[in-house]
């Protein structure tokens, strides 16, 4: 599967040597240059090669974008409307903002969801790993953490792009 990306989650798997989560999951994730200057801010910064930098053509767009959003942000959303690619971002008013465009959204939850699905993680691992995000203050939504764990608890479907159990 291929994915556009905002930084946050790239930020949050980085700083907590996760991006293999990513991996797991995507052949290819396209970043926008400003993405790209967001998350490499550490001089140790190496990007995977699975992630790529690609930069957006419309430039009309992402001024209509930065009126609501920051430039990361209104930059992945452009990209992956022009590559029709889902899009990982975690804000809420950017994911409001992508979802209004129809694109599919998908989050760091929906991502911890997938490796388990997919059994690339236990669930005891991503309760740690999400301890761990909140004890690095990374904000991340309780109501929709026990939303996930209760779907997977009660044999459900979570559906990843509008976080809620099928």
């Amino acid at each position: 599967m291929i994915v556009v990306s905002d930084s946050t989650t790239l930020i949050i798997l980085s700083d907590l040597d996760r991006l293999s989560y990513l991996q797991n999951l995507f052949s290819i994730i396209y970043i926008p240059p400003k993405v790209y200057e967001e998350i490499s801010f550490k001089k140790d910064f190496k990007l995977p090669k699975f992630i790529k930098i690609s930069k957006p053509k419309n430039l009309a767009q992402i001024q209509e974008l930065k009126m609501l959003l920051d430039e990361g942000e209104s930059e992945a959303i452009a990209l992956s409307e022009e590559k029709q690619l889902p899009l990982i971002i975690d804000e809420k008013k950017g994911r409001k903002i992508a979802k209004n465009l129809s694109l599919d959204v998908l989050g760091l939850l929906g991502i911890i969801y997938l490796n388990i699905k997919k059994e690339y993680i236990s669930i005891k691992e991503a309760k740690d790993f999400l301890k761990r995000a909140k004890d690095n203050n990374y904000r991340i939504s309780e109501k929709l953490i026990n939303d996930m764990f209760n779907s997977l608890e009660k044999g459900k479907k979570w559906d990843i792009y509008h976080q809620k159990m099928l």
